[in-house]
């Protein structure tokens, strides 16, 4: 195992990581995955963090790993340019009912989803002569990928600090009402942060192509849930001044914040949607932008015009992936898996409760659905969430705190023992670092 793990930092750049980390925690092999755990050469580990989130029935669900053989025993893929089959027809019906968006154009990453709503809310100004339309609006605290044009939309320094200068014009706007929980006043009523909000759109409200958002909850940058009412009186600012609204649901979609879609949590619609992660529950890569036909509707026309949108993805509607992710919606209709989230969230609250109450350690607790956060006591000169990472690993469990910020984001499906035991783990591992 030892000759493994120097054999991979010979060649292997980690994503997201400083290498020079793995001198003091080295990589640790994964031999199988099943259900809310990781088997490795630490032994068996609870996947409190869904594998980046994207693992939203958990590892090797039999139902999917039968629907990828079924489809690879036809065919693997096709170029998606000039073909059609059944598998994506059927998807992108299903989409087309969770999103109230006609139109799909599938991709393979979240960044991609991503780069092409922002290009398609470029091109769609430009058809309609508003050339002057040509900057973006994000949130403070946003994070929507790591190409340069998504970082561009971004607002998470570690990520987007060296490219600063590169890519779109964006403002950022604040201040976000932050809440803890569905049950906050500014949940419900937002208007003094809004108020704030408006005082910034305004000026810029002409020049403004698009604002993109990740609804309700904003992951990379420090798992922050906000305010319902923010996000509907945001929509309905972008309907009345003619801006196209994009919905980064990359994360949130398919129940992780307790509905379908976190949008659903302001009543809202947006022009464009972007889903991966969980869409294939992390089997393989699919992403996809669900479009409002009447951003659809530009571009349809005779070739000459020059208005079709030329973005060219190989994997573009991947057969293979497909069938992962009509077989993960079928589980997760037949199973109401937002409303287990819903649920499972609950019980995670009351155990990340217990243990900020018994360690003394953990502060400002927030939940939305099966996502549950909080911020961990700093200590002068340490990392203490890469030290809490390193800590959970002898404990058994895999952790990967956001600077200070520890959080839980397991499958949707992990079981009330899964997460007391993840509970268990996480109290003594916040004790092993602070005592």
């Amino acid at each position: 195992m030892n000759n493994l793990i120097e054999r991979d930092l010979s060649h292997i750049w980690h994503p997201c990581s400083q290498m020079k980390d793995f001198e003091r925690c080295p990589p640790f092999i994964v031999n199988e995955a099943k259900g809310s755990y990781l088997y490795t050469n630490r032994g068996p580990l609870i996947d409190a963090i869904s594998s980046w989130w994207c693992k939203s029935l958990g590892h090797g669900h039999p139902e999917i790993l039968s629907a990828i053989t079924r489809q690879m025993n036809r065919f693997e893929h096709v170029i998606g340019a000039n073909t059609t089959h059944e598998g994506i027809v059927e998807l992108g019906e299903m989409l087309a009912e969770i999103t109230g968006n006609q139109r799909l154009f599938f991709a393979s990453d979240g960044s991609c989803a991503v780069e092409i709503a922002l290009k398609m809310a470029l091109q769609a100004n430009q058809i309609k002569g508003m050339h002057h339309k040509n900057q973006f609006v994000s949130l403070k605290n946003s994070y929507h990928g790591e190409t340069i044009a998504t970082l561009s939309v971004s607002d998470v320094g570690l990520y987007k600090a060296p490219f600063e200068q590169y890519g779109l014009d964006c403002h950022f706007i604040e201040p976000v009402p932050y809440v803890k929980s569905q049950n906050d006043a500014e949940w419900h009523q937002c208007d003094k942060a809004w108020n704030q909000v408006l005082s910034q759109l305004e000026p810029i409200k002409d020049t403004i192509c698009a604002v993109i958002i990740e609804p309700i909850l904003q992951g990379a940058g420090g798992m922050l849930c906000y305010s319902a009412d923010f996000l509907k009186k945001l929509s309905l600012y972008c309907e009345y001044n003619d801006i196209y609204l994009i919905s980064d649901e990359i994360m949130t979609g398919f129940g992780r914040t307790g509905e379908w879609l976190a949008l659903d949590h302001a009543g809202v619609k947006a022009d464009m949607v972007c889903l991966s992660k969980g869409l294939t529950s992390g089997t393989l890569p699919l992403s996809v932008v669900c479009i409002d036909d009447g951003l659809y509707q530009l571009f349809y026309d005779d070739y000459e015009t020059g208005k079709a949108f030329m973005h060219s993805h190989t994997y573009s509607g991947n057969a293979t992936a497909i069938s992962a992710a009509i077989a993960t919606l079928k589980i997760m209709k037949r199973d109401s898996i937002h409303l287990s989230a819903k649920e499972l969230g609950h019980t995670m609250l009351n155990e990340f409760t217990h243990i900020a109450n018994e360690t003394g350690k953990l502060s400002n607790i927030r939940q939305i659905g099966a996502m549950v956060a909080g911020d961990l006591e700093p200590i002068e000169g340490r990392r203490v969430g890469f030290e809490l990472y390193q800590e959970a690993l002898t404990q058994g469990a895999y952790l990967r705190p956001l600077g200070n910020t520890l959080y839980w984001m397991p499958p949707l499906n992990t079981s009330k023992i899964i997460i007391g035991n993840l509970a268990e783990i996480t109290l003594n591992s916040i004790k092993g670092i602070y005592l």
